[in-house]
């Protein structure tokens, strides 16, 4: 997997962060670079840690994966855009969130309460993401490095917009990402079938 594959990875795995940036923005009252940092670094360092997990825990049983990693790393990504897409469909456009409420900007504290489940509930997807790194033999210090500074700066990016713009470009973002994932497995299936 070359640089723009794990570039192109890194983004599709961060839309979820951007769309939870940007309803984090949307609900603050004033964005500063130290609260979009804040999200970021919480984001970005689990979605970096999840892979090295989904990694080490199939590293054991990569040597017997060798003849199926294609398919299975299309099968894991192919899921995991697919989900995205689905999930951005069945959301809600919507979200109800006034900055003026003071019960809706506590809502969007971002103390380890609030973020912890937050991040790694967007990073869940980065698990698996880790065993294709197993499979296919990924150098796992540069790929989870590109991961979390992506997602780092992506994540940083949707609270500021969210703070512009509000949600409208939540699904959107999450389809984009769910596209670029399958693409990727797409790319991998056909790699390992044509060549």
């Amino acid at each position: 997997m070359g640089f723009i594959e794990l570039f192109l990875l890194a983004i599709g795995l961060s839309m979820d962060t951007f769309a939870v940036g940007i309803t984090i923005g949307l609900c603050m009252r004033k964005i500063t670079i130290k609260k979009s940092l804040t999200v970021g670094l919480y984001f970005g360092v689990f979605q970096a840690g999840m892979p090295v997990i989904g990694y080490l825990l199939a590293i054991r049983f990569a040597d017997l994966m060798v003849a199926y990693s294609p398919w299975i790393a299309f099968g894991l990504l192919g899921f995991l855009g697919g989900k995205m897409i689905v999930g951005s469909l069945k959301k809600e456009e919507n979200f109800n969130c006034d900055p003026n409420d003071e019960a809706t900007f506590h809502e969007s504290s971002l103390g380890p309460r609030k973020m912890l489940p937050l991040a790694v509930a967007t990073s869940i997807d980065a698990l698996a993401v880790g065993v294709s790194f197993a499979v296919l033999r990924v150098s796992i210090v540069p790929a989870v490095s590109l991961i979390g500074v992506v997602t780092l700066i992506v994540s940083m990016i949707g609270v500021k917009i969210g703070g512009l713009c509000g949600v409208k470009f939540k699904s959107k973002a999450e389809v984009l990402g769910g596209i670029i994932l399958i693409g990727i497995g797409l790319r991998i299936l056909l790699e390992h079938l044509l060549f």
